[in-house]
């Protein structure tokens, strides 16, 4: 086993890349074909984010393996091989997030929106959100970036409520122009555990604390449209959108892939005989469960997200990339495994 550990694994917007944050740094890859990328030796990150132009990297450093504070985001821009621009809280940093021209830090009980401008050093905080305690850094942004809304979505100022926002249009100092924030309350009862958009911003998908249901909502009229059930509450570690919105993967702390069918209910196992409508939950049918499920050897923690509607890339905290492909009978075999490190 490598001595390099990994602390945090995460996808860029567009699920074309994704970084390893370790004790020593940051490594980049690309996802298809695998491929190393980057690698950013600066000391231990907890978290990096993947911003625009694949040159920018918004890192929050581990105060354990670093000289760095865990209460500031550090902007690394590759071409330069340096540091352009700090960001420093009042609290620890729990994630970053971007969109086309916009930046969003997430501490445990705050959002902050700023402008993402070409010239970094005329960055402007445009917006704070306050949020129940929000300990995974949970805020997800619309991923397309030629998508007309940028619609983030995060856990509200109560426990298991989802508040949606369209940050496209936000201009001034504190003045959201863009609409109102629109609440989804009572949408659990524990705490929001994961979330994710799909490509467009039409879908959320949402799971929580304890709880065995991942439920897909409208972002336009801010309703549930869907529900999955998981085969266990292992904590969320990763959720994803297949390309085309019909499909989600999951992953747990545990190593477990699932894979759901989200739009075409009737293809999910152990549903009623009258199948779902798309877009339809019926309180009399039966909650679908998992078209497929399989689980990494390690049985650790990992991200995953799909290459094809068969195929899905998944790398674990191991330090393993693996490739599965799953049939129609819910089985997934590993078509190919490569050690990142």
């Amino acid at each position: 086993m490598n001595s390099v550990n990994i602390i945090s694994l995460s996808f860029n917007n567009d699920l074309t890349r994704f970084s390893c944050c370790t004790t020593t740094g940051v490594r980049v890859f690309q996802l298809e074909p695998l491929k190393a990328r980057e690698r950013i030796n600066r000391g231990g990150a907890l978290s990096c984010k993947i911003m625009k132009f694949q040159c920018l990297f918004a890192i929050v450093h581990s105060s354990k393996y670093s000289d760095y504070s865990e209460k500031t985001v550090m902007i690394f821009n590759n071409m330069k091989k340096d540091f352009e621009k700090t960001i420093e809280y009042k609290s620890v940093v729990k994630s970053v997030r971007t969109s086309r021209n916009k930046i969003i830090v997430v501490t445990l009980n705050e959002i902050f929106v700023y402008t993402f401008p070409v010239i970094l050093n005329n960055i402007r905080k445009l917006l704070t959100l306050g949020t129940c305690p929000n300990p995974m850094g949970l805020c997800e942004v619309t991923p397309l970036e030629t998508s007309t809304q940028q619609i983030i979505a995060y856990p509200g100022s109560y426990i298991g409520t989802i508040d949606i926002l369209d940050i496209s249009c936000l201009k001034r100092r504190g003045h959201v122009n863009s609409g109102r924030i629109d609440t989804i309350y009572g949408a659990y009862i524990g705490e929001i555990s994961g979330l994710a958009i799909n490509k467009l911003g039409t879908l959320i998908a949402s799971a929580a604390s304890e709880e065995m249901y991942i439920k897909i909502w409208d972002t336009c009229r801010k309703i549930k449209v869907a529900e999955v059930r998981r085969a266990d509450i292992a904590t969320i570690y990763c959720i994803n959108f297949s390309p085309n919105s019909e499909f989600i993967c999951c992953s747990g702390v545990e190593g477990t892939i699932e894979i759901f069918a989200v739009i075409k209910f009737d293809i999910n196992t152990h549903v009623s005989p009258e199948p779902y409508s798309a877009y339809v939950v019926s309180e009399h049918c039966q909650i679908p469960k998992s078209i497929a499920i399989f689980s990494i050897p390690s049985k650790v923690g990992c991200i995953c997200t799909f290459l094809t509607l068969n195929t899905v890339a998944v790398i674990g905290l191991d330090g393993v990339y693996y490739k599965f492909e799953y049939s129609d009978d819910g089985y997934g075999r590993i078509k190919e495994t490569q050690m990142l490190m």
